[in-house]
């Protein structure tokens, strides 16, 4: 195995709650870096975002899991004490979490037929960061 050097993929989102498909970018970046066989590590370093695989066929998906995060974690409570008004932030981060690993097989994402890669916004919009980690698997 040989790790290359972490890049760091920029996202800027354009709403409150959002699921920002990154599959493309991430496609482009394995073959950027000819990773013919592989993984990808990603990893979001904020504690009100996330990153997660699901399909990307039907946005109807994307809207059904905002609507079920918001009934779960409801972005005004009683309750929340956290004084900056994201707790729900931060409670669906820890819900959807914040890394991801997908396979590379001959230079393409092993991802399922209607699968994609999203970037989870739940206390935007503003510019984040997602860092992406190239391992690539030698030859024996």
């Amino acid at each position: 195995m040989k790790a290359m050097k972490m890049i760091v993929h920029a996202v800027r989102t354009q709403e409150r709650c959002q699921l920002v498909e990154v599959t493309d970018a991430v496609e482009r970046m394995v073959r950027e870096h000819k990773i013919l066989d592989g993984m990808v590590i990603l990893c979001v370093p904020h504690t009100t975002a996330a990153v997660t695989i699901n399909e990307n066929a039907d946005p109807d998906v994307r809207h059904d899991l905002l609507a079920k995060l918001e009934s779960l974690a409801p972005h005004r409570e009683s309750y929340y004490q956290h004084g900056e008004g994201n707790s729900d932030s931060h409670v669906k981060t820890s819900l959807v979490g914040n890394s991801a690993m997908v396979l590379v097989e001959q230079r393409r994402l092993a991802l399922g037929r209607w699968q994609g890669i999203y970037f989870c916004e739940f206390d935007g919009p503003r510019p984040r960061g997602m860092f992406v980690k190239l391992v690539r698997f030698e030859s024996q």
